[in-house]
């Protein structure tokens, strides 16, 4: 299944006239992209365990990242078939630190939200990147002592220096940390960057660094071509994310199915007794 959002669909000749664009033909010089370390040894993944994927019952994926015990954030196009159909939750999984087969804490999805201005298909391109964020919670939260979820960085970014760590064709057997990135300017939510993603990179981490603090920015929704480079799409996401918190709470998680035995000889809560064989 491809999960890339492409940026040749309707409305990119919104987003390709739009100030961002102009504001980039006056950006500073930007450095030179680092390149991707695949995160193929221990103490090199062990930072980032909280960054695994998001897989669905059809072999589709995306990158997702823990930052709570039982929430992960991804791209909201992640969720959704081909067709347009919003999948439910039940059909997602979780698998931290996915590594080589091996996970770090694996979870099914219980409830997933969507900002409401979101459309998987139609309306505005550039406000469906703005808004291409799902918050997922998990079936059963996942004890810090074994994950550290990352925090959201509370101060919207408009331009700088940027990590991503993510999945993708051809890596997606271990996640891959490109060190330095550029956020290269944002306009109405939306932000491009010039860092190196691809399919299956949806929903990465776009993360700032600030001294010792390392919190999520953006997340990669897909690319959209702008003088004939391919530059990486994302979102502001402090405010976004609050939102989404709240609508969370108001729609409440479904409850878990829950199968209850009754033993032979014992009543049930309407009163009925059940005979054992042979006499009462």
């Amino acid at each position: 299944m491809s999960v890339w959002a492409s940026g040749t669909e309707q409305g990119q000749n919104l987003f390709l006239r739009s100030a961002l664009v102009l504001a980039l033909l006056w950006a500073l010089p930007v450095l030179a992209d680092s390149p991707l370390i695949g995160l193929k040894r221990i103490e090199q993944a062990s930072p980032w365990k909280a960054v695994g994927r998001l897989e669905t019952g059809d072999g589709g994926y995306c990158t997702a990242t823990l930052i709570a015990p039982d929430l992960v954030l991804s791209a909201a196009h992640c969720i959704f078939e081909k067709s347009g159909k919003r999948r439910a939750a039940s059909e997602l999984m979780f698998r931290a630190g996915f590594r080589n087969g091996r996970v770090e804490a694996e979870r099914k999805v219980l409830q997933t939200v969507l900002p409401e201005a979101y459309q998987y298909r139609g309306g505005d391109w550039l406000t469906r990147v703005a808004n291409d964020v799902v918050l997922l919670r998990l079936s059963t939260p996942i004890a810090t002592h074994i994950i550290d979820p990352f925090i959201v960085e509370p101060r919207p970014m408009r331009r700088g220096e940027v990590s991503v760590v993510s999945y993708g064709r051809g890596r997606d057997s271990l996640p891959s940390l490109q060190h330095t990135c550029q956020v290269l300017d944002s306009y109405r939510g939306a932000m491009v960057m010039d860092c190196n993603t691809t399919f299956g990179s949806s929903g990465a981490p776009v993360f700032r660094r600030d001294g010792t603090k390392t919190r999520i920015a953006s997340i990669v929704s897909g690319s959209v071509e702008i003088d004939g480079t391919r530059r990486t799409t994302g979102m502001a996401l402090p405010a976004l994310v609050t939102r989404l918190k709240a609508k969370m709470i108001a729609e409440g998680a479904p409850p878990k199915a829950q199968l209850r035995r009754i033993g032979v000889g014992t009543r049930a809560s309407g009163g009925a007794k059940f005979i054992r064989s042979g006499g009462s």
